[in-house]
């Protein structure tokens, strides 16, 4: 079962599920047998805003790190969301499509982006910060975000 990690600031609640890896710009990877599914943090989507859209990269489509793999859309910003890992799209959120809110709504469950295919899905992992750095990485960010307002 999926623990999480929290902190508060100001009027915000912030949680970090512990059961994944996370890039430096805000989306997850958690591996699943040889599969690995992406989504977004919920950080990154409080501090984004509402989606409004999202296009993710269909199924079939190869990519390497730094590719784009998602747009998204919000009342406040628009977002290239790059691939952490290399791998090819074998599967998309079905509900992304009719129901974009569902990322802010469960950005941990339901709210995901993509299942990739990976030949090495545990060295894709190598990059990417443990839930423990990235707590302490967008906790670090948020304080000071909050104290230039």
């Amino acid at each position: 079962m999926t623990g999480y990690l929290e902190f508060t600031i100001d009027k915000f609640i912030f949680r970090i599920a512990d059961d994944r890896f996370y890039t430096n710009d805000g989306l997850w990877v958690k591996l699943e047998n040889s599969h690995l599914r992406i989504g977004v943090s919920d950080y990154l989507q409080q501090r984004s805003g509402d989606v409004a859209f999202a296009e993710i990269k269909p199924a079939g489509t190869v990519l390497v790190v730094g590719d784009e793999l998602a747009v998204i859309e919000t009342i406040k910003v628009n977002i290239s969301l790059v691939s952490p890992v290399e791998g090819a799209v074998l599967e998309i959120n079905p509900l992304i499509a009719t129901s974009p809110e569902v990322i802010n709504q469960d950005p941990y469950e339901t709210g995901w982006l993509a299942v990739i295919g990976s030949k090495v899905p545990e060295g894709s992992l190598q990059n990417l910060v443990d839930p423990q750095s990235y707590y302490l990485k967008i906790k670090k960010d948020a304080e000071k975000e909050l104290e230039t307002k």
